[in-house]
């Protein structure tokens, strides 16, 4: 008999990378965990790890294993579920993850309603950047994440999530309020290519959509500025020193002489709603799926 508890070791390690990565979540030390896998490979009579440079790599037997792994795991959702059917009413507690954007337009207006609409049930929100979104979902420590796509995220076949769109956010040109552009109803954004511009930190997950949508438009953006709030983007705006791109769902501050102009071909990102497989026909997971699928439309209105 296979101990899952050595088995869920061995998937950390494949989640995190390294076994230290892996014995760090899991609040163990790298020996320990290096010992659970080890006992999990003499159990099997089969090799896990192997040499690679100056760490480890899983063998081909360790990721056959693995997919037997993430199935259990998504059965375990559903055998969890299947049990906590009887009880009908979403209840208990739900937690739930993402962005900051995210939070604010989506999942705080979310829990207010299962709040009014569930009040056996409880919602704990927690802001998170996209990479620990899923590591929180792995671990078990979230139920339900929204999460900008970008070129990190897990492939969408990968078998421990399951991610489906949620709504795609367009990009809004951001400029002072007496610029030429902001009395357009849309602009072309090559119109902008000669102005200074203000763009997200280089390892914002909104920084490369920003670059491709120029480069779209036939132009590489003069970057003066980087900012990590939209907020802060909002206030270089409104002292001209450069204009921006701002995706829709961002609040920026109605105080401010900036004037927000669509854009011609409606660059956008997408927006994932992400649970663990076979979480999601959880009563208090689908009452939140349906919640947010009711605000997405207006929230990009």
């Amino acid at each position: 008999m296979i101990d899952l508890r050595r088995l869920h070791v061995l998937r950390a390690v494949a989640h995190y990378g390294t076994v230290t990565a892996a014995a760090h979540a899991l609040h163990f030390t790298p020996s320990a965990a290096s010992q659970q896998i080890r006992q999990l490979a003499r159990e099997l009579g089969v090799d896990l790890l192997e040499p690679q440079g100056r760490g480890v790599r899983l063998t081909a037997a360790a990721e056959g294993l693995l997919a037997h792994a993430d199935a259990i795991a998504a059965r375990w959702e559903e055998a969890e579920h299947e049990l906590r059917a009887e009880y009908g009413a979403p209840s208990g507690q739900l937690r739930v993850c993402g962005f900051s954007t995210a939070v604010s337009v989506l999942l705080a207006p979310m829990a207010v309603r299962l709040r009014e609409r569930h009040p056996r049930l409880s919602v704990r929100i927690q802001e998170t950047g996209v990479p620990e979104s899923f590591d929180l979902l792995f671990e078990g420590a979230v139920d339900l994440a929204v999460a900008e796509v970008t070129p990190h995220n897990p492939p969408l076949s990968d078998a421990r999530f399951d991610q489906r769109p949620l709504l795609d956010d367009p990009y809004d040109l951001v400029v002072p309020d007496d610029h030429p552009l902001a009395g357009r109803e849309r602009s072309d954004l090559a119109e902008a290519a000669h102005e200074d511009w203000i763009a997200p930190v280089p390892d914002s997950p909104c920084r490369p959509h920003v670059m491709s949508a120029c480069g779209a438009a036939g132009f590489t953006p003069n970057v003066i500025h980087h900012a990590l709030d939209w907020n802060v983007t909002a206030h270089l705006v409104a002292q001209r020193l450069g204009v921006a791109l701002v995706p829709r769902l961002a609040r920026l501050p109605p105080h401010l002489p900036i004037t927000r102009v669509r854009c011609a071909g409606d660059p956008h990102r997408k927006l994932l709603i992400c649970t663990r497989r076979g979480c999601r026909e959880r009563p208090a997971v689908a009452a939140a799926l349906e919640e947010l699928r009711e605000l997405a439309p207006t929230a990009v209105a």
